[in-house]
């Protein structure tokens, strides 16, 4: 368990401190309670263009990252449906920089329409390249618009398309901004070569004046639950088919998530998973195929996706892949494999715990969830589970009509 001690300021920046005199290292990492989940239609991408924007300038910073690079730090941040993360790593002696660099943008950025205009091209680039030019680039826009019919979760972080992005005004950006980059929608950690009252006496001299939100936020609309198959064909310039079956499972800190987790485990993880030995070892069809889940906040998505052998058919792969299913709801799971599939889980907790940015990462994020040690807890409740209660949950979600199935076809050559 990662160790930390924590305050929260009069403007409701809730901080957690965690020591570690065994560098000389510090991190800053401020995670925004923002994703795309609070985004409405006809104004998506705003979360993911407002981690270029914070990068911009702020009042008292022309060019953020120059400020850092003199002190000897760097920075970064990503994304998601649930939050926006920024972290810096600096010298631990110049960690008052990374407090001034981080107030002044929250307190007061740059939203003039130069700089709107420039982050904006930006993110049209990116949204161009990564999705619109890629090959199958475009696939988890057609996930989640056929699986998802309300809630948020319909589009990507990047955006629903190009035109919502071309259209933000001004006031959509300021309202934005001040909707959810306020010191009341954060938490901050704060780690490594530092002391708990160095860090309350910089935190109350940075960020204590910095207002607290005034703007509601809107309330996120509810998936209602699935009651039949959904089917959607693309056909693109692709090398092979490629099939994309997904089902609806429980959010994050809801029962039956960590029993989903490990079905994935199961089935598709690794070289020695189920899904890889009958389907791709043992199989024609699939050149290459895998299992994973959404990890949500609001319930997300198991996912199977796989790409095709040249020239077979995505609705003959999805057969195949649902007669493996099929067997893997009426079968047990081995002792073996459970103590194979916890110990992978065990040795990537000990991986990421080892770098300092990841423990302070694990801490926001798991206080964004509620409780700072949720990760702890998570992983030794989730070595408990037994065989029945993994099997049970596969029968509850993975049923037909609770999925939703996307054949990327790959257009046929004219003769």
């Amino acid at each position: 368990m990662i160790n930390y001690q924590q305050f929260v300021l009069d403007n409701g920046l809730q901080v957690l401190v965690h020591e570690d005199r065994s560098t000389k290292i510090a991190v800053l990492n401020i995670l925004y309670k923002v994703g795309s989940r609070n985004e409405v239609a006809g104004k998506t991408g705003l979360a993911h263009y407002f981690e270029h924007l914070m990068f911009g300038s702020s009042k008292n910073v022309p060019v953020f990252d120059t400020e850092l690079e003199k002190v000897g730090g760097s920075c970064n941040a990503f994304t998601n449906t649930d939050i926006t993360n920024f972290y810096i790593t600096l010298p631990a002696s110049n960690i008052e920089t990374a407090f001034w660099l981080e107030s002044d943008r929250m307190l007061q950025l740059n939203l003039s329409e130069k700089t709107i205009e420039a982050q904006r091209k930006v993110v049209i680039e990116e949204f161009k390249q990564r999705y619109i030019n890629q090959p199958y680039g475009d696939v988890h826009h057609h996930i989640r618009s056929l699986a998802y019919e309300k809630h948020p979760y319909q589009w990507p972080t990047i955006g629903k398309n190009l035109e919502d992005i071309i259209n933000y005004q001004k006031e959509d950006v300021e309202d934005f901004y001040y909707t959810h980059y306020r010191p009341d929608n954060a938490v901050m950690v704060v780690a490594g070569d530092v002391t708990l009252e160095q860090v309350r006496i910089l935190s109350e001299k940075w960020f204590g004046d910095i207002p607290s939100g005034k703007i509601q936020k809107n309330i996120v609309v509810q998936e209602p639950p699935q009651i039949k198959k959904k089917v959607n064909y693309v056909e693109a310039d692709v090398p092979t088919d490629a099939l994309y079956k997904v089902y609806h499972m429980p959010g994050k800190l809801q029962d039956g998530f960590l029993e989903s987790d490990l079905i994935t485990d199961i089935l598709g993880f690794g070289r020695s998973s189920i899904l890889e030995q009958k389907l791709v070892k043992n199989g024609n069809l699939f050149a290459s195929i895998g299992a994973y889940i959404f990890g949500t906040v609001d319930p997300g998505l198991l996912v199977f996706s796989g790409k095709m052998e040249k020239g077979q058919p995505a609705e003959l792969a999805e057969k195949a892949l649902d007669e493996v299913v099929a067997t893997f709801l009426g079968s047990t799971v081995s002792e073996n494999t459970l103590i194979k599939i916890k110990n992978q889980a065990e040795a990537m907790k000990t991986y990421e715990s080892v770098q300092l940015l990841n423990r302070a990462m694990s801490l926001a994020y798991n206080a964004h969830l509620g409780n700072p040690d949720y990760q702890q807890l998570e992983y030794e409740k989730k070595i408990k589970i037994p065989s029945e209660e993994i099997i049970n949950q596969a029968n509850k979600i993975l049923v037909e009509e609770n999925s939703s199935v996307v054949y990327y076809k790959a257009k046929k050559e004219s003769n």
